[in-house]
This record gives structure tokens, sequence and C-alpha cells, in this order.
């Protein structure tokens, strides 16, 4: 039985989400027959993953928990089932391995949980101020450089916290995540709590494997990067560690103001040497709590947790951000392949890419990987760029996927190259995007494909529609976050562009301030950006190492100036119309269910 199976059988699964589903039917019935405030349902359902969307009405997007990213056949059939009767036909990957969809009937809600319950999938804990979608990076288990496969701490931890009484009424959100080394690939730098598998070494030179712990991270409005809690965290003290932080963010988190309630807001306020103070306290007392998860958990002593090694005479693929990926083949299955597949791991084993454009997955994509899935016998994953990756695979195999792959569109050299552009789902459905991020992103695709540029490898772009990073702007080679400006005298969509954001080697640096830019130009802007970073790297130069070269943020902005220039209206009406909208630009913010 393959992990992933193996989180079919989460016990006591069937009850728990029975209930969670009853629940929701009396107090939807409730809220309908006027018998509770909206403000206690809307608590209420996002705590169960359902989000109201800027349309209003009883319009909803239902966000689906996929822990570490780790999925089956029968839930990406499902998931195409659901996608096509309950929505508009496909779905979208979110960056923090979570699937959602949107223009759910608020009455339809119960039946959608109901059949997502019966694959093991549940929406409980997807929002709100709550533990939310426990992360992992993607390729854990079949990285050839790890330290330790993460999967199964990744499955300790969203068992121990889903429905955790501990969780379910927070000052605001919390985010864990897991890395199988220090490449950091799950991101585990901009998360409340951070886990980096990592050793030390004793006086007689034996080698332990363990963790390293980074807490009050964060991105949003105010980018935080997250810092070490302690030199080495023991595999017997991991989970009660997370435990304890999580009970002195209970404790100390902002529960009058939201904008100032994440973790990141209490090292600010109390010193992280305090933190870290009330954290080792608190742990060291949890043995006497009815809660405390206790040593090496159950599921990693079952599946085992061992790294998979690298095998003999191979050369494993680079992978992270910067990762150098250059293109020499001329056929494209080559060249998928150059870009696309994973190799080293020592069973012998690749990974390869399945490219989502945009982040979405429609009905019959979600069909085809389930189908691939059986088919090739392996492990599919999603990941935190808004992809699948599709695991233990044999190099004879990858033919027929590739073949398989590109009859449903997924088959473009995308992953780590300039094309695979991120985006959060902006102003088609968030109350508080001001622009149409993902079509700001579907046009920098388009641009960098005319320029020849799309296949640049060690190079990321990442879009939010707003400031609060949803599309993780701060930690991308080019990001832009949505603005409005105002040219001429009219209201017209903008963007701030930043550069130089990394994440990797256990460190994080954000984004800096280059410009501001009418939306209409800031796919010719990425394009002279990459144009420049081609011409002028070295091999093997992350793009912040050539930007510092180059003078900072400030000298490579220079050269786009230009674009920061508005037309009248008469002269470039489309300078006031965003991308995907037919009428003039208005930024229209509802209100914030992000923030409640």
């Amino acid at each position: 039985m393959s992990l992933t199976e193996e989180t079919n059988t989460r016990p006591p699964i069937e009850a728990e989400m029975e209930a969670d589903i009853a629940k929701f039917e009396e107090m939807l019935a409730d809220y309908q027959a006027g018998r509770i405030e909206e403000d206690v349902f809307r608590v209420f359902r996002l705590n169960n993953g359902i989000y109201g969307q800027r349309q209003g009405g009883t319009n909803q997007m239902v966000r689906v928990k996929v822990p570490y990213g780790a999925m089956t056949a029968d839930q990406l059939d499902l998931l195409a089932d659901v996608v096509e009767d309950h929505s508009r036909g496909w779905g979208h990957i979110t960056t923090r391995q979570n699937i959602q969809f949107h223009f759910v009937e608020l009455a339809e809600i119960p039946e959608v949980m109901r059949r997502l319950a019966t694959v093991g999938l549940t929406t409980r804990e997807a929002c709100g101020d709550t533990v939310r979608n426990v992360q992992g990076c993607h390729l854990a288990g079949a990285c050839p450089i790890e330290v330790l496969d993460v999967t199964p701490w990744a499955e300790a931890a969203y068992r121990h916290f889903v429905r955790n009484p501990l969780g379910q009424r927070l000052p605001r959100k919390f985010k864990i995540n897991f890395s199988g080394c220090k490449t950091d690939c799950g991101q585990a730098m901009f998360n409340d709590v951070g886990v980096v598998a990592a050793t030390r070494t004793f006086a007689d030179g034996s080698i332990e494997r363990g963790f390293r712990v980074y807490i009050a991270g964060g991105l949003g409005t105010t980018p935080f990067p997250a810092q070490a809690l302690e030199d080495f965290t023991a595999r017997e003290d991991l989970l009660s560690t997370i435990e304890a932080v999580l009970r002195v963010f209970e404790q100390t988190g902002n529960r009058d103001n939201k904008l100032r309630a994440r973790l990141k807001w209490v090292v600010d306020q109390l010193g992280i040497d305090e933190v870290r103070r009330r954290i080792v306290a608190t742990r060291k007392l949890l043995p006497a709590s009815a809660t405390w998860p206790g040593g090496v958990p159950e599921v990693v002593e079952k599946w085992g947790d061992k790294p998979a090694g690298v095998a003999d005479g191979v050369t494993p693929t680079v992978i992270g951000q910067g990762t150098p990926v250059t293109l020499g083949a001329k056929t494209d299955y080559d060249r998928w392949v150059e870009a696309n597949v994973v190799r080293g791991a020592a069973n012998g084993t690749v990974s390869a890419y399945a490219w989502c454009a945009l982040g979405d997955v429609t009905s019959t994509q979600f069909r085809a990987v389930a189908a691939m899935v059986r088919e090739f016998d392996v492990d599919v994953r999603v990941t935190n760029r808004q992809n699948f990756v599709l695991r233990d695979l044999s190099e004879d195999q990858l033919p027929g996927l590739y073949e398989r792959l590109t009859a449903v569109g997924m088959a473009a050299a995308g992953a780590e190259l300039s094309r695979d552009v991120v985006a959060c789902p902006g102003a088609d459905t968030c109350n508080l995007a001001v622009t149409q991020s993902r079509g700001l992103a579907g046009a920098i695709g388009s641009a960098l494909d005319e320029a020849g540029l799309a296949e640049v490898g060690g190079i990321r772009v990442n879009i939010s529609g707003c400031t609060n990073s949803c599309g993780q702007h701060h930690a991308a080679d080019i990001g832009f976050f949505g603005a409005e400006r105002r040219a001429h005298g009219q209201p017209a969509p903008g963007y701030q562009m930043l550069m130089g954001g990394y994440v990797g080697q256990e460190s994080i640096r954000f984004g800096q301030k280059a410009l501001r830019l009418p939306a209409k130009n800031a796919p010719e802007a990425t394009v002279r950006v990459v144009r420049q970073f081609v011409n002028e790297k070295t091999a093997g130069e992350h793009f912040h190492e050539w930007m510092e070269r180059m003078g900072g943020v400030s000298e490579v902005a220079a050269g786009l100036k230009d674009l920061d220039q508005f037309p009248t209206p008469d002269e470039g009406p489309a300078y006031y119309v965003d991308y995907d909208e037919t009428g003039p630009y208005a930024a229209e913010i509802g209100e914030s269910e992000c923030a409640t």
C-alpha cells in the first residue's frame, strides 16, 4: 500500500467527518431561518473551509485540505465530479497545497462535503482562525538530497491538530510547513512553524537526524522571516514542540486587532528571546497535559521516515529556487524531460511534473491524472507552485506519461521555468483583490513565450491581486501586487513590482520594491528584466545574486522607468480596463473574510 493510499485510512475519519457535515447542516438551517446572526455563521463556515466570494449572494468558494499535497486517484476522480456538478468545471491549486473551487451554491455545501468525505477529503479548518493545511515538500520521500522523509511527520501533525480543541478559535490563522532538507522546497521559512529536517554530530562522530524548527514567519502586507527556535529538535520532541508554539500563540496573540494578530506580531511585541523561553517552558510541562502528543508518532513508526538516498553514480537533479535549468534538447519530449523530471533517488525511480497553467485543473485533467496514477501505479502530490508531481516512476514509463500529459495540455516544460507564473485568484473571486492577477499571469506567460524567454530556468514570477501576498509575491525573483492607480483623472489597474525574493538554504530574503507600473506594462517589464538576466548572469548565478552584482534593485529598475507612464484614456483606452474585464476599471473591495 502506498503512502497516499494510507492517507485514506486515517482513523477514525468517517465518524468525525459525518459529525462535521451534520453540524454544518444544522448551522446552515438555523442561519437560513434567521436564528443565527451573519457574523456567527461566517466564523463557523470559515472554520469549515467555506469562503464567500466578491460576487456576493450565495456564491461560495470551497477549499479542500490536501495535507502535504498527497492525493489518491479516487480523490482526483471525485474532484472532477464535484467541479462539474457543483462548480464551473475546474478547480484551482493554491500555493498552500489546497484545492479550491468557486461558485458553489451555499445550499449545496453539505452535499459537496459529504461527497468529499467518501474519499477521505475534508474542508475542516482550511480557512478561519485555525491550524490551516499542513504543508510539506512535494518531493518528500522521493528527493535524493533529503535528510528525512517528512511525509509521515506532516501526516502526524495533520492528525494531531485537525479538530484539536486548542486550534478552534485562535487569535488568527496558524500555518505549519515541513521541508526535508535545507533546500526548503516546502518554503518553511515564512510560516508560523517551519520544520526543516537536519542533523547534529556528536563528539564520537555519530550523527542524529532530527529537525530545526523555525517560528513566527509570515508574508502578508508586512513580511517577517521565520527565526530559529533552538539549534536542534529531536524527533521525539517535534510534535510537542509544535503544540507548545501553538499554545503560546493562543495565549499571547492579539485578539483585539486582527491586523496584528499573527505569531510574528507576538515576537514583534515580546521579543524572540521571551517567546522562545515561553515555548520551551510550555513544552517541558506538556507531558502533564491530556493533549501531549508524546514521543515519535505512531504513523512515523508505521510508515518510516528514512530518506530516499542517492543512487550510486547518479548526479541528483538540482532542485529549489534558482535551479539553473538549461534546455539544450530539440524535441518537445526531451525539453520536457530536462525541465520536468527529477532524478537521483537511491531506488532508481524518477519524478515528473505535470504543469497546470495558472494552477487550474479541469475535470478532464483531474480524471486524466487519476488514470495516470492507476496506469503507472505511482504516487501523486500537489506542489506549492500549483502543479502536480507524479513520483515513483520508472525511466521507461516517461514516454507514455508524456504522451498522456500532452493529450490533456499538461506537458509544457514548466517546472522551475519562467513560464511557471504563480498567481492568486485575484479579483476574479476574492473580495480583497483590486486587480485581476490571473489575467496578468496569463499575459506575462504569453509575453515571455513570444519573446523566446518562457523556458528560462531558475527564475520565479509570483503575482498577488492585493498587498496580502496570497500569491507569495514577496518570495519570488520577480513579484507583483495589485494596486489602484489614478491617471488623467481616472482610476486604472496597476501593480507594484518587486525583485530579488528568495527562499532556500534555511534563509529567506524578501523582494524589494522596484517601481509601480500600469497593469498593461507589467508583461513588458518582466520580459525586459528576464532578458537582461539571461544576457548578463554568470553560470549558476541566482537572480538575487545577479541583481546585487548589477547594482541592486534600483539600478535594474532604472531601465524600466519609461514603463510607468499612462497614456490618456483616448490614446490608450486598454490601460483603463483590467485583464479579463470588458468595462472601465474600478477597485471594488468587499468585506475581508481573510481577516475574520
